[in-house]
Protein backbone atom coordinates (compact mmCIF):
# COMPACT_ATOMS: atom_id res chain seq x y z
CA UNK A 1 0.00 0.00 0.00
CA UNK A 2 1.08 3.15 -0.80
CA UNK A 3 0.45 6.12 1.71
CA UNK A 4 -1.30 9.41 0.49
CA UNK A 5 0.13 12.25 0.07
CA UNK A 6 -1.64 15.44 0.25
CA UNK A 7 -0.50 19.15 -0.20
CA UNK A 8 -1.45 21.20 2.46
CA UNK A 9 -4.49 23.22 3.15
CA UNK A 10 -3.20 26.96 1.88
CA UNK A 11 -4.32 29.51 5.00
CA UNK A 12 -2.90 32.94 2.84
CA UNK A 13 0.09 34.83 1.22
CA UNK A 14 2.26 36.66 4.10
CA UNK A 15 4.03 39.86 2.99
CA UNK A 16 6.45 41.37 4.97
CA UNK A 17 7.14 45.30 5.12
CA UNK A 18 9.72 47.44 6.16
CA UNK A 19 8.11 49.80 8.14
CA UNK A 20 4.73 50.35 9.39
CA UNK A 21 3.70 52.88 7.15
CA UNK A 22 4.45 51.16 4.10
CA UNK A 23 2.32 48.44 5.65
CA UNK A 24 -0.48 50.88 6.03
CA UNK A 25 -0.27 52.13 2.32
CA UNK A 26 0.07 48.28 1.37
CA UNK A 27 -3.38 47.42 3.07
CA UNK A 28 -5.10 50.38 1.95
CA UNK A 29 -4.29 49.56 -1.52
CA UNK A 30 -5.42 45.77 -0.81
CA UNK A 31 -8.84 47.41 0.52
CA UNK A 32 -9.11 48.94 -2.29
CA UNK A 33 -8.75 46.05 -4.68
CA UNK A 34 -11.17 44.57 -3.03
CA UNK A 35 -9.80 42.35 -0.39
CA UNK A 36 -11.14 41.86 2.64
CA UNK A 37 -10.52 38.59 4.36
CA UNK A 38 -6.74 40.03 5.58
CA UNK A 39 -5.15 40.58 8.89
CA UNK A 40 -2.02 42.80 9.47
CA UNK A 41 0.55 42.20 12.51
CA UNK A 42 2.41 44.72 13.96
CA UNK A 43 4.93 44.98 17.05
CA UNK A 44 2.73 47.87 18.63
CA UNK A 45 -0.91 48.92 17.71
CA UNK A 46 -1.47 51.11 14.40
CA UNK A 47 -5.08 52.42 14.59
CA UNK A 48 -4.87 53.35 11.09
CA UNK A 49 -4.25 49.88 10.31
CA UNK A 50 -7.08 48.45 12.28
CA UNK A 51 -9.56 51.19 10.89
CA UNK A 52 -8.76 49.54 7.17
CA UNK A 53 -8.21 45.96 7.83
CA UNK A 54 -11.60 45.52 9.92
CA UNK A 55 -14.64 46.24 8.12
CA UNK A 56 -16.72 47.56 11.11
CA UNK A 57 -19.87 45.73 10.59
CA UNK A 58 -22.43 45.42 13.46
CA UNK A 59 -21.67 42.84 16.25
CA UNK A 60 -23.77 40.21 17.53
CA UNK A 61 -22.36 40.68 20.93
CA UNK A 62 -25.39 43.27 21.72
CA UNK A 63 -27.85 40.78 20.62
CA UNK A 64 -26.14 38.26 22.47
CA UNK A 65 -26.14 39.88 25.40
CA UNK A 66 -30.02 41.20 25.03
CA UNK A 67 -30.94 37.15 25.00
CA UNK A 68 -29.20 36.86 27.89
CA UNK A 69 -30.68 39.56 29.93
CA UNK A 70 -34.49 38.51 28.60
CA UNK A 71 -33.14 34.58 29.73
CA UNK A 72 -32.04 35.74 33.33
CA UNK A 73 -35.10 37.81 33.77
CA UNK A 74 -37.83 35.08 33.38
CA UNK A 75 -34.93 32.56 35.25
CA UNK A 76 -35.09 35.14 38.31
CA UNK A 77 -38.87 35.55 38.07
CA UNK A 78 -39.56 30.99 37.61
CA UNK A 79 -37.07 31.14 40.64
CA UNK A 80 -38.43 33.54 43.20
CA UNK A 81 -42.40 32.54 42.17
CA UNK A 82 -41.62 28.72 42.32
CA UNK A 83 -39.82 29.40 45.84
CA UNK A 84 -42.36 31.96 47.24
CA UNK A 85 -45.15 29.75 45.74
CA UNK A 86 -44.73 26.61 45.45
CA UNK A 87 -41.50 24.93 47.20
CA UNK A 88 -42.11 27.28 50.65
CA UNK A 89 -44.75 29.67 50.58
CA UNK A 90 -44.93 31.45 53.65
CA UNK A 91 -48.01 34.06 54.13
CA UNK A 92 -46.93 37.30 55.48
CA UNK A 93 -49.37 40.04 56.45
CA UNK A 94 -51.67 38.32 54.14
CA UNK A 95 -49.93 39.17 50.91
CA UNK A 96 -50.66 37.14 48.34
CA UNK A 97 -47.38 34.04 47.71
CA UNK A 98 -46.82 35.50 43.85
CA UNK A 99 -46.26 38.97 44.65
CA UNK A 100 -44.44 40.54 41.88
CA UNK A 101 -42.87 43.54 44.26
CA UNK A 102 -41.25 41.16 46.37
CA UNK A 103 -39.52 39.78 43.15
CA UNK A 104 -37.59 42.84 41.63
CA UNK A 105 -34.17 42.73 43.05
CA UNK A 106 -34.09 38.96 42.14
CA UNK A 107 -35.30 39.48 38.82
CA UNK A 108 -32.73 42.44 38.48
CA UNK A 109 -29.83 40.91 39.44
CA UNK A 110 -30.68 37.58 37.64
CA UNK A 111 -31.06 39.98 34.56
CA UNK A 112 -27.57 41.10 35.33
CA UNK A 113 -26.04 37.91 35.80
CA UNK A 114 -27.34 36.32 33.17
CA UNK A 115 -26.44 39.49 30.31
CA UNK A 116 -22.74 39.95 31.64
CA UNK A 117 -21.71 35.93 31.30
CA UNK A 118 -23.76 36.00 28.05
CA UNK A 119 -21.94 39.03 26.92
CA UNK A 120 -18.46 37.80 27.63
CA UNK A 121 -18.97 33.91 26.27
CA UNK A 122 -20.27 35.56 23.25
CA UNK A 123 -17.49 37.90 22.69
CA UNK A 124 -15.31 35.10 23.43
CA UNK A 125 -17.48 32.49 21.02
CA UNK A 126 -18.01 35.16 18.14
CA UNK A 127 -14.08 35.72 18.01
CA UNK A 128 -13.30 32.55 18.02
CA UNK A 129 -11.35 32.71 21.23
CA UNK A 130 -9.23 31.03 22.62
CA UNK A 131 -7.32 30.50 19.61
CA UNK A 132 -4.03 28.77 20.76
CA UNK A 133 -2.35 28.56 17.52
CA UNK A 134 -2.71 30.76 14.68
CA UNK A 135 -0.94 29.22 10.89
CA UNK A 136 1.38 32.43 10.43
CA UNK A 137 3.26 30.68 12.99
CA UNK A 138 4.28 28.26 10.24
CA UNK A 139 6.24 31.03 8.64
CA UNK A 140 9.69 31.58 10.10
CA UNK A 141 10.27 35.04 9.80
CA UNK A 142 7.05 35.86 11.50
CA UNK A 143 8.23 33.97 14.17
CA UNK A 144 11.51 35.81 14.33
CA UNK A 145 10.37 38.81 13.96
CA UNK A 146 6.57 39.21 14.09
CA UNK A 147 6.34 40.74 18.19
CA UNK A 148 9.95 42.84 17.86
CA UNK A 149 10.08 44.14 14.80
CA UNK A 150 8.23 42.82 11.51
CA UNK A 151 5.70 44.16 10.10
CA UNK A 152 3.07 41.58 8.04
CA UNK A 153 0.06 41.75 5.87
CA UNK A 154 -1.50 38.25 5.27
CA UNK A 155 -4.48 38.13 2.84
CA UNK A 156 -6.25 34.78 3.93
CA UNK A 157 -7.33 32.43 0.77
CA UNK A 158 -10.71 32.36 1.82
CA UNK A 159 -11.27 35.78 0.45
CA UNK A 160 -13.78 35.90 -2.67
CA UNK A 161 -10.45 37.67 -4.87
CA UNK A 162 -7.78 35.45 -3.32
CA UNK A 163 -6.26 34.49 -6.32
CA UNK A 164 -2.70 32.30 -5.62
CA UNK A 165 -0.35 33.90 -8.19
CA UNK A 166 -2.07 37.59 -8.38
CA UNK A 167 -2.64 38.04 -5.22
CA UNK A 168 0.95 37.31 -4.77
CA UNK A 169 2.16 39.86 -7.52
CA UNK A 170 -0.28 41.93 -5.98
CA UNK A 171 1.56 42.35 -2.45
CA UNK A 172 5.20 42.04 -4.64
CA UNK A 173 4.06 45.02 -6.35
CA UNK A 174 2.88 46.99 -2.74
CA UNK A 175 6.64 46.55 -1.78
CA UNK A 176 6.49 43.92 0.21
CA UNK A 177 10.30 42.36 0.85
CA UNK A 178 9.04 38.75 1.19
CA UNK A 179 5.89 37.45 0.24
CA UNK A 180 5.10 33.71 2.15
CA UNK A 181 2.90 30.80 1.24
CA UNK A 182 1.01 30.26 5.01
CA UNK A 183 -0.39 26.87 5.36
CA UNK A 184 -3.17 25.60 7.28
Amino acid sequence: MHAETRAPELHGLLAEYRSAQELLDATRRAHAEGFRAMDAYTPYPVEEIAEVVCDHHRSRVPLVCLIGGVVGALSGWALVWWTSSIAYPLNIGGKPYNSWPAFIPVIFECTILFAAFSAGIGMLALNRLPEPYHPVFNVGSFRERGSREGYFLCIEAGDERFDRTRTREFLTATGALEVHEVEA
